[in-house]
């Protein structure tokens, strides 16, 4: 296939900073904390956004950006329609790889690990912050299934918001939260040449091993 000459042109050269193991805490969650605070300082937009690539029974991958909510030695958690694409695909394989970008740091962070759900009361929780809109499109909409148009959507806001209100909003118990307990985390800072630097954490039993892997 002939390669388009525009887009493989198209090239930046990281230099920002450099990524030793002997400067990175012994804790992937707690460097991924540090590197956070970083993320935030930078005033990217979106720093919460993720890629989540889950696979279906069948070992067929699919992908999608969602956003991180919190994160803690437990994992990484989001939200979702439990009966979507992800939700289903989560529910016959639960496991799933997560990837942060933040461009303005020139960095990623990739994560590894298995998954499930987080408790009702914690959903139920959570949910109950999102602005009235968003509790009601997670009622008005069948994430990932077929519709004819996007009228369904509007007249399923009416008839939420009659059944509902505007504010006594509850959760629907096809949705809600997931946590990822990663297995393997890596941190990638971009470096001049494409020699950019990778350390790699692997979960032990009680610890983490940590590597240096070849860009």
């Amino acid at each position: 296939m002939p390669v388009n000459i525009n887009i493989a042109q198209l090239r930046k050269e990281y230099q920002q900073q450099k990524l030793s193991e002997d400067e990175v805490f012994p804790d992937p969650i707690i460097q991924f904390g540090k590197w956070w605070e970083e993320a935030v300082k930078s005033e990217g937009e979106e720093i919460n956004a993720m890629t989540l690539a889950t696979c279906n029974g069948k070992g067929q991958p699919s992908a999608r950006m969602v956003l991180l909510k919190g994160f803690s030695e437990e994992g990484f958690t989001f939200f979702s329609n439990y009966e979507s694409k992800k939700g289903k695909e989560l529910r016959d394989n639960p496991y799933a790889a997560l990837v942060f970008f933040w461009k303005e740091l020139e960095r990623q962070v990739r994560i590894e690990g298995s998954v499930k759900k987080i408790s009702d009361a914690d959903s139920d929780e959570y949910f109950l912050t999102r602005p009235e809109a968003s509790r009601l499109g997670a009622w008005a909409s069948p994430q990932s299934s077929t519709i004819k148009d996007r009228e369904i959507l509007e007249k399923n806001i009416e008839h939420y918001l009659g059944v509902f209100g505007k504010i006594n909003i509850p959760r629907p118990e096809y949705w809600g939260g997931y946590i990822v307990k990663p297995s393997l985390i890596e941190f990638w800072q971009g470096r001049p040449g494409r020699l950019h630097d990778r350390i790699q954490y692997t979960a032990r039993e009680s610890d983490w091993q940590i590597d240096r892997l070849a860009p």
